[in-house]
């Protein structure tokens, strides 16, 4: 599988590590990661370049995402996004690839435990809808460099409570006293791969639905087992579809 790498910050490279590995255990070149593309490059690579790989995978920035997206489908390439912060023009790109016959691929965080925690919590989301003594709110923590708060991967967990839980109608990045508001914090500490916080509290106990990263290689490790999860495929997908699990 010829990868196009888009983005070679932290998680390009650790996807890149992961490749490697990979193909050493194997005894041969599966991930060949044939195209490195970053800030410095991208305008001299051209589309018949693109073309030449199977898979594209994307992490940028919400500045850049969308453009890029829009450049593999362009080149009939098909791009496995973990850039975040642009999610406002997600349904228009997936509708777009579904219109247009391209394989589009998005997830907010592709760690195999993280959508694990993503499905225990709209679990548990539905079974607290019942319980109104519960309050819920949430925490994200993540290295000082992420670019957008709160997380995509906090987002995400938070737009599947408010679709579940009917005292709670929208989020804030904020502490409030609103009991219909879903308080969802963000803190940004020196090297903290992410960890995410889901809490139920009443007056009498609490109930705490917690990931914590302890490094980079889950998320790279679930971006290649995507990017080779949609091959042959078109539409819109994200880590649901890869994993198998039920999107009611």
């Amino acid at each position: 599988m010829k990868i196009a790498l888009i983005g070679y910050g932290k998680m390009g490279k650790a996807i890149h590590e992961i490749a490697n590995e990979k193909n050493e255990i194997l005894g041969k070149k599966a991930y060949d990661v044939s195209l490195i593309i970053d800030v410095d490059n991208r305008k001299s690579i051209s589309l018949e370049e693109l073309k030449k790989v199977d898979v594209a995978i994307e992490f940028t920035s919400p500045q850049t995402a969308v453009k890029n997206i829009k450049w593999c489908f362009e080149a009939d390439v098909p791009v496995v996004v973990g850039s975040t912060g642009w999610t406002e023009k997600l349904d228009e790109i997936k509708q777009y690839a579904i219109d247009n016959n391209k394989s589009f691929l998005f997830a907010p965080n592709f760690s195999i435990g993280v959508n694990i925690f993503f499905e225990i919590n709209r679990y548990l989301a539905k079974i607290m809808n019942d319980h109104s003594e519960y309050d819920i709110s949430m925490e994200e923590i993540h290295h000082t460099e992420k670019k957008d708060a709160p997380s995509g991967t906090a987002l995400h967990a938070a737009l599947d409570i408010l679709k579940r839980v009917k005292r709670k109608s929208n989020w804030e990045n904020m502490e409030t006293n609103d009991p219909s508001t879903l308080n969802v914090i963000s803190k940004r500490i020196d090297d903290v791969p992410g960890t995410h916080l889901v809490s139920y509290q009443s007056s009498i106990d609490k109930i705490d639905l917690i990931h914590t990263a302890h490094n980079r290689k889950g998320f790279a490790s679930g971006a290649l087992l995507a990017a080779e999860w949609i091959q042959n495929k078109k539409g819109a997908f994200s880590m649901e579809d890869v994993l198998g699990f039920n999107k009611d």
